[in-house]
């Protein structure tokens, strides 16, 4: 396991330093010279102040650069987008990993599947720096759902996520297909969820019988008889978006458990867009985003 002492990780490479010689954004000049990096990675490295203008730390991406500032990057928490089989590695650090997951990838392991899953992945990942590394669920994605997601590199930072999700999470986006063309632009749906003897979530009116969800939702196109939706949880409970759509009587295509009648694009029409959260370590937000699907798009071009 990573110990959470900075004292007892490995020395630490050393800073990069770039002389500016033209005016330019900051994100622009990083992702220039940082070659192979992603948008996401180096918009990590801002959010964790390893970037310094003239010796300042600078977090924001859109700020000016002059020619002859010098542009120091600290490396030691730089992290590769990695691809495995199912999932793309975001970002990692001592503390956390995030990643892009496919649909069709579990999260953990069930009875069926106990060998190819996200957990299993990243767990084989980290040991291969060290066998004693381990990962730790935060939350989770359903298998047919793609997008953002997280796992904690000790038992401690799982705790201190898990407890503190509702605080340290600031955005969680998601994009959906749903069948029918929904009336109103935009609306907020309230309910208590509980799960059955048969492991299905429902709602219910009665706050003394389930768990409190709450789902924004906003319509950003209709055609063919389907609606594209962007989801903001300010909850989050099991199938919670699943649950709440099939309740407003436009279930998510392709999930037959809650209601689709239709699956045009032979996967469940859900995707995790957007993860922001508070780094349990420093305390920056920080913000992670997956591109949607073209599937998912190409049922309204």
């Amino acid at each position: 396991m990573i110990s959470d002492n900075p004292d007892s990780r490995k020395k630490e490479p050393r800073p990069v330093q770039l002389k500016v010689t033209e005016a330019s954004g900051l994100l622009k000049f990083l992702l220039t010279h940082l070659h192979g990096k992603g948008r996401n990675t180096v918009k990590s490295i801002l959010s964790h102040h390893q970037v310094l203008v003239d010796g300042r730390v600078e977090t924001h991406f859109d700020f000016q650069l002059k020619p002859q500032q010098l542009v120091t990057i600290r490396q030691e928490r730089i992290a590769e987008e990695i691809k495995y089989r199912g999932l793309k590695i975001l970002f990692e650090d001592s503390y956390v990993i995030v990643i892009e997951k496919d649909a069709g990838l579990l999260s953990m392991a069930s009875e069926k599947e106990k060998v190819l899953t996200a957990y299993s992945i990243l767990s084989g990942h980290v040991k291969r720096e060290n066998p004693n590394n381990r990962i730790f669920i935060v939350h989770r994605l359903d298998r047919d759902t793609s997008g953002v997601m997280m796992f904690a590199k000790s038992e401690k930072m799982q705790t201190i996520l898990q407890q503190s999700w509702f605080e340290s999470v600031s955005e969680r986006t998601y994009i959906a297909v749903v069948e029918g063309e929904v009336e109103n632009n935009e609306g907020t749906i309230r309910s208590y969820l509980k799960e059955n003897k048969a492991l299905i979530m429902y709602s219910t009116r009665n706050k003394e019988d389930g768990d409190e969800a709450i789902t924004h939702y906003k319509v950003l196109k209709r055609a063919k008889g389907f609606s594209l939706l962007e989801i903001e949880l300010e909850t989050g409970r099991k199938n919670q978006i699943r649950v709440h759509l099939k309740e407003l009587g436009h279930s998510v295509i392709g999930d037959e458990k809650y209601g689709s009648k239709q699956n045009p694009i032979g996967r469940v029409g859900l995707h995790a867009k957007v993860l922001a959260f508070k780094h349990p370590f420093s305390g920056t937000v920080v913000r992670f985003e997956s591109p949607v699907p073209q599937k998912l798009l190409k049922l309204f071009e």
